[in-house]
């Protein structure tokens, strides 16, 4: 009987304690949240993004005006009343008559939705997010009530109008008042009340610039129970349905056209306020902090050199997109998503997807490396492909008078059409898909032309992509929010680093000295031209009839990556090649980006043998040949011929010949067994 008394007595320590403790927890999140309401009544500061260095950089919602509630139309005040939480002026926070309506339904259809009040819906926004759980509703249920116990009604109300989100990236009435009507909240007309009101159900569906059919509809159901509700009289009502709407233009010269704060860095800023959404919704939380990856330097730069270079082509509907990454850790640096954000709000960077062109090229490549292959391993028939694929497509080269046979370096470094072709059908598309996968690079067509570059990337997930060859062979996510920390400090929200490792560091190497060639001697040497001296590696790209033009590079601090076209595809123009128009605007950005991340040498992994070849043949240099450094991984075959296009010594002359003669013996003995 003791040791029973004594087990029952253990539980019961255990069970006061776990109490004690989950009501210490529950005490100090009702603390915590009471003390963040009270600070409603002094005024709710606003949600900053700060740039990589923690400085503060813009607001959350720059289009959002608060205003008193004596400044809102009354009719716009009961309009949200009648339609969002009749019962508003008699309930504390929480409605029992809607909720236990919600419950029912709920039961019944097994979701999880309706019953908010305006309070609740109010310490949604600022205190928590849209996800749906049951422990949320009950945290939004006791908010609702903190804040009612320490706010008035007027001041909820007035809070509420202030912060909710109507669509198109804008906050409060007083913002959708102008950007729909062109005037005050305070001079809206019942009819104009009414549409307002009804934008806050489904603020994307209910549009009235995409969708002012249905948004009209849904006003009438707001008029119908403002008047179910007393706001206003029959007659009111039936005038208020018949009256005609003026809808501004969503892009008005004159009244939308965005200030030059928001118009500088808008791109970014646009971005990054999208990303904030996705993760929390479309919450306005106040007085938070949301740490980017962004380098406001670097932003400056990337918006110059987009500006200059587009009005350097003379041609004013051109648009460019650019985008610049950390390659060790994925973090953005600078976004920039056309050639005048207050033209156009269509991010090209993130949103834009173009076939690459030979730019995708390197990841072709860097399969066929990883698969055995050297840099100067050779490739065979390059003029003599059949026909590919059910239509007959045969590759093309930009000049038909190219060699039969390449190495893989002078592949890279001509951009050499049929030979990318050949290699991808000597390793199997999967492989190269592989690659291009786990370095970013997804939903891309397994066709015979894959290796020039017939899918369809962004230049943001090319870019970043292009950051496993400078990274060692890891790729990296984009990473653009480090953090976002709540009004008392803590961690809402932290985005860590994701990396995977694609190729090996000796290949990707490999592939750095590659992509250095192509700029040193290939199709990105404009770069050089253009006055950049620093170590760097990158590749063009160009798409048929001049539709897109590319160049993604890299220092061994930042990977860059510009587009250039019409957002309606056509040819850019006779000579429209990446070299031509992307290649200025990446080389101007990265002299400007060099001052704010210093390049370095790029790092050889130490597994590579060095070996000097004649960069004309790549065999074995004789006297006379231009050397260059080829570097070799464990397994690859190393030269042993020497080279055949520069004369040399009578002793290399002599050994050349006999050379010669052993491998025509050698392939006359495979003739005959075959």
């Amino acid at each position: 009987m003791r040791a029973m008394w004594r087990t029952d007595l253990g539980r019961a320590k255990v069970l006061l304690y776990a109490f004690i403790v989950a009501a210490t927890i529950a005490f100090a999140w009702f603390a915590r949240q009471s003390y963040a309401v009270s600070r409603l009544t002094r005024g709710v500061g606003d949600t900053w993004f700060q740039t990589a260095d923690g400085r503060r950089w813009f607001r959350l919602d720059e289009q959002r005006h608060d205003v008193p509630i004596t400044a809102i139309a009354p009719d716009l005040q009961h309009a949200f009343v009648a339609v969002e939480d009749h019962r508003f002026f008699l309930h504390p926070g929480v409605d029992p008559i809607a909720l236990g309506r919600a419950a029912f339904r709920n039961m019944r259809s097994g979701s999880l939705q309706g019953g908010s009040t305006l309070t609740q819906q109010l310490a949604r926004t600022l205190f928590l997010s849209n996800r749906r759980s049951y422990g949320r509703k009950a945290r939004e249920a006791v908010i609702a009530y903190l804040i009612e116990v320490q706010l008035t009604k007027q001041q909820i109300l007035e809070l509420y109008l202030n912060r909710i989100f109507l669509g198109a990236g804008i906050y409060g009435v007083e913002a959708m008042s102008q950007r729909v009507f062109g005037k005050p909240a305070k001079s809206l007309t019942l009819a104009e009340s009414a549409l307002i009101a009804g934008l806050a159900r489904a603020p994307a569906a209910l549009s009235p610039w995409s969708n002012l059919d249905e948004a009209r509809a849904r006003s009438h159901v707001v008029l119908m129970r403002m008047r179910e509700e007393g706001f206003i009289t029959e007659e009111q009502y039936r005038d208020a349905k018949q009256a005609p709407l003026r809808i501004r233009p969503y892009r008005s010269d004159s009244d939308s056209r965005r200030s030059d704060s928001d118009s500088r860095h808008g791109y970014a800023k646009a971005y990054l306020r999208q990303r904030f959404r996705d993760e929390f919704g479309g919450d306005h939380p106040p007085d938070w902090r949301v740490q980017t990856t962004f380098v406001a330097e670097l932003q400056d730069a990337a918006e110059a050199a987009v500006t200059r270079g587009l009005k350097r082509t003379g041609k004013p509907a051109l648009q460019a997109a650019l985008v610049a990454i950390d390659p060790a850790n994925g973090n953005i640096l600078a976004v920039v998503g056309g050639r005048d954000y207050q033209q156009s709000a269509f991010n090209r960077a993130s949103r834009s997807r173009r076939q690459p062109g030979s730019a995708f090229k390197p990841f072709v490549f860097a399969a066929a490396l990883e698969r055995g292959l050297s840099p100067v391993s050779t490739l065979t028939g390059l003029n003599e492909i059949e026909p590919q694929g059910p239509d007959e497509w045969t590759p093309r080269n930009v000049h038909d008078d190219a060699p039969d046979e390449l190495t893989l370096r002078a592949a890279l470094i001509e951009s050499n059409n049929r030979a990318a072709t050949v290699l991808q059908q000597q390793i199997g598309s999967g492989r190269v898909l592989d690659v291009a996968d786990k370095s970013g690079l997804d939903d891309l067509p397994d066709v015979p032309s894959l290796a020039l570059g017939s899918g369809l990337v962004t230049p943001l997930a090319i870019t970043s992509a292009f950051a496993v060859f400078p990274n060692g062979g890891v790729a990296v996510r984009p990473r653009d929010l480090l953090r976002v920390r709540d009004a008392d400090g803590g961690t809402a929200f932290q985005q860590k680093v994701e990396t995977d490792r694609v190729i090996s560091p000796e290949v990707a190497y490999q592939m750095v000295s590659m992509l250095s060639d192509a700029i040193d001697r290939g199709t990105g040497s404009p770069a050089r031209q253009l006055g950049i001296r620093f170590p760097i590696a990158g590749k063009t790209g160009t798409t048929n009839e001049f539709k897109d033009a590319w160049f993604v590079g890299f220092s061994s601090s930042i990977v860059v990556g510009v587009w250039v076209g019409f957002d309606q595809p056509r040819p850019i123009g006779s000579e429209g090649y990446g070299a031509r128009y992307a290649l200025p605007i990446w080389a101007d950005f990265m002299q400007r980006a060099a001052k704010v991340r210093v390049p370095t040498e790029f790092e050889r992994p130490a597994g590579l043998q060095e070996e000097s070849l004649c960069a004309i043949s790549y065999r074995k240099p004789v006297d006379g040949c231009p050397l260059y450094t080829e570097y070799f991984k464990e397994g690859d075959d190393v030269p042993d011929r020497l080279c055949t296009i520069h004369v040399g010594s009578i002793r290399q002359r002599l050994t050349r010949t006999f050379q010669g003669w052993m491998a025509e013996a050698g392939r006359r003995v495979r003739g005959i067994f075959r």
